[in-house]
């Protein structure tokens, strides 16, 4: 049976499934494992996007690289793309990267917006895994990577769905780990800080002014992505990149040290209601 630590170098590499591709992190994952020489399906909403990404790891790593556009919002899309991974019989790599933020009190966010980020954190990471985990477990190799945040581990005012969600994602990834024990498989929940990509600007994620972040606190994709396949080779199920970040959720989770701080993280997200 093979070993995680070994996957750059995995005979007969198989296809790395990518959500969230088109953009950002879930580009960069692209980029990355293209480059070890597994093949690519890129999922997303934006098709020429994705054209492009495909191109580009096409003509560079010399791989194939295949697109499904998909809104990961919609249960009927969620169920198409599960059955295509379904109906692979070489899936490596699963990397659950598809999301997006809001910024509100839970209550003026609308439910339906609320319900979309259920979807696509959520119940796709779900029928994506359930797809994909029976062609790892027979094939006794395999690696996934359920893009979950930093905020997993806050919990913050404006930003309810999408902590419980992140929440979410980094239990369920613990719970998976241990029953895919002696299965080959490796799972891990990446829990990102503040990263350089698109996903602060998005139309849901209205007023947020990134110049009140310092600039030592973010990151590239490219080195989070660095990071997080370094740490899978080490079977690291929960990780958070950067010093900075690992250290900040230490304090936090230091029932001694973090009182003042909790209270000054409360504090930062309320707003007076309009």
């Amino acid at each position: 049976m093979n070993e995680i630590k070994d996957f750059t170098s995995w005979n007969n590499k198989g296809v790395a499934v990518i959500t969230g591709a088109s953009s950002g992190i879930g580009a960069s994952f692209a980029r990355s494992i293209s480059g070890l020489g597994f093949e690519i399906l890129l999922i997303a909403r934006r098709k020429s996007k994705l054209e492009a990404i495909a191109k580009e790891i096409e003509q560079k790593n010399s791989i194939k690289a295949d697109i499904l556009v998909a809104d990961l919002s919609i249960l009927e899309e969620i169920e198409m793309v599960a059955k295509k991974i379904a109906q692979l019989n070489n899936v490596d790599i699963l990397i659950n990267n598809a999301g997006f933020g809001t910024r509100g009190y839970f209550d003026k966010i609308s439910l339906d917006t609320q319900l979309k980020m259920m979807s696509v954190h959520m119940t796709a990471s779900v029928y994506f895994c359930r797809s994909g985990l029976p062609i790892m477990i027979k094939r006794g190799r395999g690696a996934i990577i359920n893009v979950a945040s930093i905020a997993a581990y806050i919990p913050r005012a404006q930003s309810v769905m999408y902590g419980s969600t992140k929440a979410f994602l980094k239990m369920f990834s613990e719970s998976l780990q241990i029953e895919l024990e002696g299965t080959g498989v490796k799972i891990q929940a990446l829990c990102p800080g503040y990263t350089h990509t698109e996903f602060h600007y998005a139309e849901t994620y209205k007023n947020f002014d990134s110049s009140t972040i310092p600039e030592d606190v973010w990151m590239s994709k490219e080195d989070v992505v660095d990071l997080s396949l370094d740490a899978l080779r080490k079977k690291e199920v929960v990780f958070i990149p950067g010093e900075r970040n690992q250290k900040f959720i230490k304090l936090y989770q230091d029932p001694e040290r973090s009182k003042e701080l909790r209270e000054d993280l409360r504090k930062s997200t309320i707003i007076p209601r309009s």
